[in-house]
């Protein structure tokens, strides 16, 4: 619930409950906001024309005006105000950085997906992302002032002042170059989140996992990450590390928190290598080059093909142990396969169902993959800062325009 301080004098809980209304209520009447906030008439209505006041809510025109109403004294209509602000969600990625600049609400401004050198250092990846994003803002005509919540998703743990413990190889500082530091004062909330955790605030909200209390998204197209939530929470740890992907380095089976894009590519090499693919084949033709995009060995499993059936027959197994191994841990309904491979990935999940039941003692979880496909991550980004701007930025802005009218 949206919470307006009450030392600003009497009214201000029913101030905080009609704006609380108003986020999900699109269009309304005063007779719907006491409805659903039990307020009075009376009250009702003046908590709508402070808010009004205040430029936090807007006034359309009535009914008459614009055409549909007939008889009688026509209600008066109202909105939440689309000048509150914006918020920004970014995906910055070991690859990729994408940018996204919302309304708080449901409207997308500005969108911008570019790729990253891997090898890119910590300096110049934490001035590529402070500079996209400005040049985001330029684009959609607003400012930093304007921003009332960002989140940042990371390939890293992050504990919850948004920091990252260190790594054995510097990988885990080079994902998150500092952003807590050098994003303090963007906006009125600034959070720094693991994606595999965005990840799954994506499926929650507009996924496969709408309306389920205990699932894992797993982000498998560059490397293994799970996003889990047990009991409707997301977990998080004490450093962030709740289904951190180091974990399946030492799985007999998986063998690597490297995800499946390289789990396809090495199952192919090695099965021309081994003679079980010919070299001439479709799939066998794919090791010429320096790098094999899974893709094509999917549609090519999609379609039939009995080489890339081997293949995803193989990969099906890795997820399938994969899967237990989180189904043993966190017990969830659901595992969501997310990322760009997503969309593809249908003949390793097919084969992975069939072997998953043997791979651990409670009933299998179901395996999904997620239609979010690359933007997943952006996706919870921006999913957690619409959260932000309506539990804290925006009852924020509410204190300072009431008082600037008290």
């Amino acid at each position: 619930m949206t919470e307006v301080s009450a030392d600003l004098g009497t009214g201000r809980a029913s101030v905080g409950a009609v704006l609380d209304f108003a986020w999900t209520a699109g269009e309304f009447t005063a007779t719907e906001a006491m409805a659903s906030t039990s307020l009075t008439r009376s009250t009702a209505i003046d908590a709508i024309d402070t808010l009004l006041g205040a430029a936090l809510l807007r006034e359309l025109p009535n009914a008459r005006a614009a055409g549909s109403y007939r008889s009688g004294r026509p209600s008066r209509r109202f909105v939440l105000s689309s000048e509150l602000g914006v918020v920004v969600g970014v995906d910055a990625g070991d690859t990729h950085l994408a940018v996204t600049v919302a309304d708080p609400l449901d409207r997308t401004l500005v969108h911008h997906r570019v790729d990253l050198e891997p090898e890119q250092s910590a300096a110049a990846r934490r001035a590529t992302i402070l500079e996209r994003m400005d040049d985001a803002l330029a684009e959609a005509g607003v400012t930093r002032d304007d921003v009332l919540a960002l989140c940042v998703g990371v390939a890293a743990p992050v504990n919850r002042n948004g920091i990252s413990p260190p790594h054995p190889e510097g990988f885990w500082e080079r994902t998150n170059p500092g952003l807590a530091e050098a994003l303090h004062g963007w906006a009125p909330v600034v959070q720094i989140k693991n994606d595999a955790q965005l990840a799954a605030i994506a499926e929650g909200t507009e996924g496969a996992a709408i309306g389920c209390r205990d699932y894992v998204a797993l982000l498998a197209s560059e490397r293994f990450g799970g996003g889990v939530v047990v009991d409707g929470h997301v977990l998080h740890g004490a450093h962030g590390g709740v289904g951190e992907g180091v974990v399946f380095d030492h799985i007999v089976g998986v063998g690597s928190a490297f995800g499946l894009r390289y789990a396809v590519q090495d199952q192919v090499r090695s099965a021309v290598d081994a003679g079980e693919i010919a070299a001439g084949s479709a799939v066998g033709r794919l090791v010429e080059g320096d790098r094999i995009d899974p893709r094509l060995v999917l549609t090519l499993a999609a379609s039939g093909d009995a080489d890339a059936l081997l293949v995803t027959s193989r990969v099906g197994a890795t997820v399938a142990r994969i899967v237990g191994v989180l189904g043993s841990m966190y017990d969830p309904a659901r595992v969501i396969v997310c990322g760009a491979v997503a969309e593809s990935i249908e003949p390793v999940l097919a084969a992975a169902r069939r072997i998953l039941p043997e791979e651990l003692h409670l009933p299998a979880p179901e395996i999904l993959a997620s239609s979010l496909g690359a933007e997943v991550v952006s996706r919870g980004a921006v999913a957690t800062a619409r959260q932000a701007a309506r539990e804290h930025a925006v009852p924020l802005l509410a204190e300072q325009r009431l008082r600037a009218t008290a």
